[in-house]
């Protein structure tokens, strides 16, 4: 990418205007996380990164493509899939608006939603492959980012083992977006595994998260786990002879791979039954938090409806218990809790860092964007 680059051009000028002006700019992308986060302040500027968009570089034998910011997600995936390869942490798409891609969880299909590359590493989710392949910032190597004095400034670089600036780029996965404005991003990504399985168990909670930390302690190609409603579900994915092998250990009902498919795709872009209970639920009052807490803690005794993914890291609960209970209990495993869906944002989206981290995060903000140009709040509040 060059400075010569028009769609560039235009974000630097825009930057650079609204820097002068005193005006704060709304960063967007596809729009299907516009939902995500704390609500941006009303009185800001679209900077639209769309038009910013297109593979600039990959490299199958390497491992590694570079894309820029407002390339659709759906788009880079497919590009990938023709060389065998993927984005191991399986980042959610999710619809425009944050409506679900598909109506049932049945659904096989990968849904195009309206995701983008920028908007991926901004949000730095991922999905139920995380157990193995770690998350979105473990596989960010370099990236292009516009600071809020319109100059552009490059972090790590196309090499795996690339250290210079490393930390930067991982810093702006799951910022939000107030650090700058993300142009351009290099990834690792990994070959597709050539076997798969999918199997069930009846099991209680209790039970289901000290057997799968078990079994993450042993060599088994255990590469998703999700637990709800008395049913354990388990993915297995690697060489044949290691799938099927731990297929015969472990046991349990195999599942169809068509059926597995579509349930893993619904748990990933979250339009699986449970989600789409829990959107029902939040119309209705309720709130779709997200608790990460360290995979070994035993069952939180929270009321509500829980589904369990991670090896028991990542636990969504769907309830009207207030935010303080969830946050408490949250805290006192070890984690924390995000409120992810709800009609009522005021109790706060993240939790707030005490210091001195809170300080930290300020001078970060301050180093990045000294005049708070970048959408103001999204974060945290007074961010």
């Amino acid at each position: 990418m060059t400075i010569e680059d028009p769609a560039l051009d235009a974000l630097i000028e825009q930057v650079q205007a609204a820097r002068a002006a005193g005006t704060k700019l709304d960063i967007r992308g596809g729009g299907s996380k516009a939902w995500w986060g704390e609500p941006v302040a009303t009185d800001t500027q679209a900077l639209d990164v769309k038009p910013l968009a297109g593979i600039s570089s990959y490299e199958p034998s390497e491992l590694v493509v570079t894309a820029r910011a407002g390339t659709p997600l759906h788009e880079l995936e497919a590009v990938l899939a023709a060389q065998g390869q993927g984005l191991a942490f399986e980042p959610p798409r999710f619809a425009v608006n944050g409506a679900h891609t598909h109506g049932t969880g049945g659904s096989t299909g990968g849904g195009k939603g309206g995701g983008t590359v920028g908007g991926m590493v901004a949000a730095g989710l991922a999905g139920p492959a995380r157990l193995a392949a770690g998350g979105l910032r473990d596989h960010v190597l370099g990236v292009t980012l516009l600071n809020g004095r319109g100059e552009l400034l490059s972090f790590g670089g196309q090499v795996i083992k690339n250290v210079a600036g490393y930390d930067v780029s991982r810093l702006l996965a799951g910022s939000q977006g107030v650090l700058g404005v993300i142009c351009e991003v290099s990834l690792k990504v990994l070959p597709l595994p050539p076997a798969t399985a999918t199997l069930r168990f009846d099991l209680d909670e209790a039970t289901a998260i000290r057997r799968v930390n078990e079994w993450g302690g042993q060599p088994l190609p255990l590469h998703a786990t999700a637990w709800w409603e008395g049913t354990l579900v388990v993915r297995l994915s690697g060489a044949a002879a290691a799938v099927q092998s731990a297929c015969t250990r472990l046991g349990g009902e195999a599942i169809a791979p068509d059926m597995a498919a579509g349930f893993w795709t619904g748990l990933r872009d979250q339009h699986d039954e449970f989600f789409i209970g829990a959107q029902r639920a939040v119309q209705l009052g309720a709130t779709l938090w997200r608790l990460a807490v360290p995979p070994t803690t035993p069952p939180l005794k929270l009321s509500g409806e829980q589904l369990i993914e991670w090896g028991g890291g990542q636990r969504w609960l769907c309830t009207t218990a207030p935010a303080a209970a969830l946050r408490e209990a949250a805290l006192a495993a070890g984690g924390h809790a995000t409120l992810w869906r709800s009609k009522d944002r005021r109790p706060g989206v993240f939790t707030p860092p005490k210091p001195p981290l809170d300080r930290i995060h300020a001078q970060i903000k301050q180093a990045f964007d000294p005049d708070g140009l970048f959408n103001p709040g999204r974060l945290l509040a007074g961010m």
